[in-house]
């Protein structure tokens, strides 16, 4: 087991954080990355360099996630066939949290699932924990359940354990900050890969470098795009629409008219731009899915409208109620189905275990 800690400007916690870890288990080993925090900063990692911790630092900032996979590439090249457990550099993770992280990918392990399934520190937030952290963590367990059709309790939660045959899949998944950590998540059914929960205690997060604006729109960049693709396509079915029912008295032909060529634009745009794996497949294929899709919205939004409109609204206050209705549902379906990365089956996984190791990240380690 090794514990991987990414850390950009850190204070005394984080060397306080390692002797602890040290009081209880002295011989695990521990590797720290230094995110481009700069000279001034150098004491706090000669600290933990001084208890035995193996340091990685680069010249520049480049986010959370490429610190994770510079150091899994560490791991990889100079430390092979070891589970990782990371955990956060300031203060928030108690040793007893982070290994009781490690002891559960042990378990899963005994039990013969410990090469296919991470670990979560789920945190119960108890205390004075800022507005952000309940919030954030709150929309991203709805964001994430609308687009996955899976619950997890805390889908932000730094503190993860990974088995040793899942690291070269990690290192493979796209995003450099903070959104790295959630795409793990996003990708790795899709990848066979199982993930478990573990209950740990949050106590405060003060030390976190989390930019709310910049760095949420990272996070829910997938369906922020999808969101903005779903509602260009909206605006111009809806113009037809608004058309089609001037120019022919038929409430049939005008949504058909509308949705044929809305629902043809909407599908080149998701299919090059809102969806990383839209690409990966035909488009011939992934073209018949998408438009049985729209057929089938196309008949429940039909329905709706007609619904509606026997309940008294008017044609263009019900047509916005039903694609506002059937939003979620399109973006699951294509998310989930459509649009998805090719499926890893588990023996490609177990393979993983002994096969060729990618190229480490590059990264100048002192000393």
């Amino acid at each position: 087991m090794i514990i991987l800690i990414p850390a950009y400007e850190p204070d005394l916690q984080l060397p306080d954080l390692v002797r602890s870890i040290r009081q209880a288990e002295p011989w695990l080993p521990i590797v720290v990355v230094d995110d481009g925090s700069g000279p001034e900063y150098r004491d706090v990692f000669d600290a933990v360099r001084d208890l035995g911790c193996h340091v990685i630092s680069y010249g520049r900032n480049r986010g959370k996630g490429f610190a994770l996979k510079s150091g899994l590439g560490f791991i990889a090249d100079n430390l092979p066939g070891h589970d990782v457990v990371c955990a956060d550099s300031d203060g928030q993770h108690r040793t007893a949290d982070i290994l009781r992280v490690a002891d559960s990918l042990r378990e899963e392990d005994r039990a013969g699932q410990g090469w296919s399934t991470m670990v979560l520190g789920s945190r119960k937030f108890t205390g004075d924990v800022p507005a952000r952290s309940r919030f954030g963590n709150t929309a991203t367990k709805m964001l994430f359940t609308l687009a996955t059709g899976e619950r997890i309790p805390d889908t932000q939660t730094g503190l993860r354990g990974y088995p040793a045959a899942m690291i070269p899949w990690l290192r493979a998944v796209r995003g450099d900050r903070y959104e790295y950590e959630l795409n793990l998540l996003l990708e790795a059914r899709n990848a066979g890969y199982a993930i478990r929960s573990a209950t740990v205690y949050l106590d405060h997060n003060s030390g976190s470098h989390f930019r709310p604006l910049a760095d949420s729109v990272r996070i829910y960049a997938p369906l922020l795009k999808f969101l903005a693709s779903s509602f260009t396509a909206f605006l111009m079915d809806t113009v037809l629409f608004v058309l089609l029912t001037l120019l022919a008295d038929s409430l049939l032909l005008a949504v058909l008219g509308a949705r044929a060529v809305s629902s043809a634009v909407n599908f080149m745009v998701n299919r090059r731009i809102v969806f990383d794996h839209g690409r990966d497949k035909p488009a011939g294929t992934t073209g018949i899915r998408y438009f049985s899709l729209a057929a089938l919205l196309l008949a429940a939004n039909l329905g709706l409208i007609w619904a509606l409109e026997g309940a008294g609204l008017l044609a263009l206050p019900a047509k916005i109620l039903a694609e506002a209705i059937l939003l979620g549902i399109s973006f699951v379906v294509q998310q989930r189905f459509l649009f998805t990365a090719q499926a890893r089956g588990k023996a490609a996984s177990k393979s993983s275990r002994t096969g060729p190791r990618e190229p480490s990240a590059s990264t100048h380690i002192p000393g």
